[in-house]
């Protein structure tokens, strides 16, 4: 048998230290690699994947795993291995000319390069033997291999059109905008309704959500719908927002027993999940949870931001005490779909399990929870609701509270009996993004409810982040784990941690967060910007080693970078008076509005970015000694298009809260361009004054 090494087993990501010890002569992503590739003249093969993905899994049995495979793969080709988590700037690049290539992409990724890191062919999963009009893996590496040593030029003209391509990808939809931008025209109330309309377009009515089976949350689009609703009062706005996310609810897209969100429904009905669990998704479904409730104060909403706060903190929270005490306050990535090597185990429930740990309870429960002799999905159950608790209440002649009580109890019961099965696997890398998005929702919780604990946890974790993911408060790295921090931060690193300065500033009254927010926006501006045009580059200016700077705009799993710039630029350009950031921000939204008013279900933070520049950004200031009790009250109001600073005295140095005479009130500002009207001591008078605006 040949001998080979692995270099894995150094690496932080677990994904690599799955692979750690295949037959595969697997090397991480680095010079190391590419140079041995350069001196022996071999092609290049990239195998990316992420620690919670079903498939990555199932090609690691059958072909990583098998030694005559990794044999032939040893003898022909560099085999790199990449966590997509840890490197998505190299999964965008490499996705790209995969999709180019077949026409649709996922993961595992596996693609061939030449040397110098140029693609010239790939796809996705390879079975072990050609099955579906699949060729088999071992098929494809001796295809690759016989034409590396016969039809250089060939792979040579197919690496440069695939390069070219990716690099001509970086304009899709984008205009650049000479001279000034006519405002009125491009963010009008009429754009705002035929994003409105295209969204309704793909709205399943019946189901909810948007489109067909596999469906997402896709909570941008829920986003604005929610804020067109605010905005316009179309009441079918707000039915197919709500419609979508108590669908996702109720359905077993959601852990009725732990709390949180899985990833996606590969069924229209959002039965069965892919049960991976990923600290953005939830993140953005708490977020999006917190907008319905301020305008429905349906308690199904509280009811799951609450529990899925309360998952994540359980399970995707680091708690490690380092020396001298302090403690890790990160969120880690994700957890495993799979659990004893099958998919779901953790989470389904034969009937017969319940009732022997219900008793007496089990009939009700499982009337309620779809649960049956023969099973939901798989001959197995999984929770999910079909009638909501009021009506179940109504036809069982119980009162809604009795019945709420019951459940819960149940749920608690089945919870601590699956506490000891055997857990999914945890992804305990540190992402500062993901980490963001989620310090984001803490906040946005504690607006909304109120609970001092959501502010804490947001607080701890910003200081976390603060400590742990840079050096001089600028440069940031991506990934942190086992108290060491890898990887320059990409562009999603960076806007989604302005972002949640923001919103902490918006949640404390803190001036420094904007200050900080202030200083990286900066940074970003110097490192990411792509001349000419205001939009930003994925890497920063000084990263070496990928072959074209991406840039990304679309709204997918998680936000565009881009977009969330736009709307850094738009908040401080308020906060600081500086106009040009403003116009920026306006700049990048007009450059890509064809795209977006076409496709609003692919561009949502765009969209809504878009809708708050036709509706208007209200700047509003609170100024007094008792500015934390009118600032809470008026956290709790939905009003999505806003500026909010408060101090307990007037600040020359940011213009909203300059210059305001001392009161012995409270008093609250509403201004527009700084100009701003009487002050009024109550959030019910600003209110009135809003809906006059």
């Amino acid at each position: 048998m040949a001998t080979h090494t692995n270099r894995l087993a150094q690496e932080t990501s677990p994904y690599l230290l799955q692979h750690a010890h295949n037959p595969v002569d697997w090397y991480p992503w680095g010079d190391e690699a590419l140079g041995r590739a350069k001196q022996e003249d071999k092609p290049v093969l990239v195998s990316i994947g992420y620690a919670a993905c079903h498939w990555c899994h199932v090609m690691e049995k059958e072909s990583f795993e098998n030694e005559e495979t990794a044999a032939l793969m040893n003898e022909h080709f560099i085999n790199i291995k990449i966590d997509r988590e840890e490197r998505p700037d190299l999964d965008h690049i490499y996705m790209d000319a995969v999709q180019a290539m077949t026409g649709s992409g996922g993961w595992p990724l596996n693609i061939f390069l030449t040397p110098d890191g140029r693609p010239f062919y790939g796809g996705t999963y390879y079975p072990p033997k050609a099955i579906y009009n699949r060729p088999s893996w071992r098929d494809v590496l001796t295809g690759v291999a016989n034409a590396w040593a016969e039809k250089r030029n060939d792979i040579d003209a197919q690496a440069n059109n695939l390069t070219g391509h990716i690099e001509q990808s970086n304009s899709f939809g984008l205009q650049v905008l000479e001279g000034d931008v006519n405002i009125e025209a491009l963010f009008s109330k009429e754009i705002a309704e035929i994003m409105f309309n295209n969204i309704m377009g793909t709205a399943d009515k019946e189901e909810g959500g948007f489109g067909n089976a596999p469906k997402f949350p896709q909570t941008f689009t829920i986003g604005y719908l929610l804020r067109y609703y605010h905005l316009t009062g179309n009441q079918q706005a707000l039915d197919q927002a709500c419609l979508s996310l108590d669908k996702m609810i109720q359905g077993g897209l959601y852990d009725h027993l732990g709390g949180g969100f899985a990833r996606y429904s590969t069924d229209r009905e959002w039965l069965v999940p892919h049960f991976e669990k990923m600290l953005y998704d939830n993140a953005l479904l708490v977020s999006v949870l917190c907008d319905a409730w301020q305008l429905t104060q349906k308690p199904l909403y509280k009811q799951a931001v609450s529990e899925t706060l309360a998952f994540v903190e359980r399970e995707l929270f680091s708690q490690n005490f380092l020396e001298g005490g302090r403690g890790e306050a990160g969120f880690y990535s994700a957890l495993d779909a799979d659990s004893e090597g099958v998919e779901g185990k953790f989470y389904v429930w034969s009937k017969t399990e319940i009732e022997t740990v219900l008793q007496q309870d089990a009939a009700l429960f499982c009337a309620f929870y779809d649960v049956t002799e023969g099973g939901n999905w798989e001959h197995t159950n999984i929770l999910n609701i079909r009638k909501p608790l009021e009506q179940f209440a109504i036809d069982n002649n119980q009162s809604v509270q009795t019945l709420q009580g019951l459940l819960q109890q149940c749920r608690e019961k089945l919870l601590k009996y699956r506490e000891d099965r055997i857990r999914p696997l945890l992804d305990d890398k540190i992402l500062l993004g993901w980490n963001a998005l989620m310090n984001t929702a803490y906040s946005k919780a504690y607006s909304v409810f109120g609970e001092p604990h959501y502010a804490q946890v947001a607080q701890e974790n910003m200081d976390f982040i603060w400590e742990r993911f840079t050096r001089d408060g600028q440069e940031f790295f991506h990934t942190y784990k086992k108290e060491v921090a890898r990887y320059p931060a990409f562009l999603d690193d960076y806007a989604y941690l302005i972002q949640a300065l923001i919103y902490l500033q918006e949640i404390t009254g803190n001036a420094d967060y904007l200050y900080k927010a202030k200083s990286l926006t900066q940074w970003v501006i110097d490192q990411f910007s792509e001349e000419n045009t205001g939009y930003f580059f994925y890497t920063n200016k000084g990263q070496q080693d990928v072959i074209v700077r991406k840039k990304e705009v679309y709204d997918g799993a998680i936000p565009s970078g881009n977009a969330i710039m736009a709307f850094n630029l738009q908040y401080l350009g308020v906060v600081f008076d500086m106009l040009g950031w403003k116009e920026r921000a306006i700049k990048m939204c007009a450059g890509l509005q064809q795209a977006v008013h076409r496709y609003p279900g692919s561009f949502g933070v765009w969209a809504t970015i878009i809708l708050s520049i036709a509706g208007g950004v209200e700047e509003i200031a609170i100024i007094g000694k008792n500015v934390e009790l009118v600032r809470r009250e008026l956290l709790q109001q939905f009003i999505p298009f806003r500026v909010l600073q408060s101090a307990s005295q007037a600040n020359s140095d940011l213009p909203l809260l300059a210059s305001k005479p001392p009161s012995p009130d409270t008093q609250i500002y509403l201004c527009k361009n700084y100009q701003c009207s009487t002050p009024v001591n109550k959030v019910s008078d600003l209110i009135r004054l809003l809906k006059n605006v």
